[in-house]
């Protein structure tokens, strides 16, 4: 579903992806792991087209996202949840959740609404509630309600369980584990496997923007 062909990525002249390569079939969740500044942000960002490719190749599908201006990108079906939520404080909840719906015509905004609040049914007493009012738990359940409103193909998910509470974080494994055989291929970034590791199909492991290992979990 989406492949990353030897990326080379440089964020003000250094030199961040180093011909890394990733590839998350259909269906399938995978984690990638690394310790802070191995990359991880970084492909997900280059997935998005939020940073150029120095060199290498990036694809959905037959789709050459290369090609694809950054803007497009979320309505080909793919999810972003970015590990600072990104969240527009003044906009409600179900606004925030909105917003990739607006841009993505091919999309009904009622039916993914009720799909995510299907989901994520706490978020419903809560959507008419201003981002800036929710604690930070809140926001990242806000953030991943926004990426599963509009990956209807791909969700990335950008250190999902980094800074929340156990009980949150047990959630929120529990929102991802409900996505097992949706379809939806799933991304996930982290600095250990102590959340999800059960949960994963497939783990890729990056250091210095490259590269260590690939294989199936036990």
């Amino acid at each position: 579903m989406i492949s990353i062909e030897n990326a080379r990525v440089a964020i003000q002249n250094v030199e961040v992806l180093r011909g890394f390569t990733l590839r998350l079939r259909p269906g399938t969740l995978v984690g990638l792991i690394g310790r802070n500044g191995a990359g991880k942000t970084t492909a997900m960002r280059t997935v998005m087209g939020h940073l150029p490719l120095l060199a290498g190749k990036v694809s959905l599908g037959d789709t050459d996202l290369g090609r694809t201006p950054a803007h497009r990108r979320a309505a080909l079906g793919i999810g972003y949840m970015p590990e600072d939520r990104g969240l527009v404080p003044e906009l409600t909840v179900e606004e925030n959740i909105c917003l990739p719906l607006w841009v993505s015509k091919g999309l009904a905004v009622r039916e993914r609404l009720d799909f995510v609040y299907g989901i994520l049914p706490e978020l419903r007493e809560m959507r008419e509630r201003k981002a800036l009012l929710l604690s930070g738990g809140q926001q990242k359940m806000a953030a991943l309600a926004r990426a599963l409103a509009v990956g209807t193909r791909v969700l990335l998910l950008d250190e999902p369980f980094e800074g929340v509470a156990p009980a949150l974080s047990q959630r929120l494994s529990e929102v991802v584990g409900q996505l097992r055989g949706s379809g939806l291929s799933v991304l996930i970034s982290q600095s250990d496997l102590n959340h999800s590791r059960r949960l994963l199909d497939e783990e890729v492991v990056i250091e210095r923007g490259a590269n260590v290992s690939e294989g199936a979990t036990a």
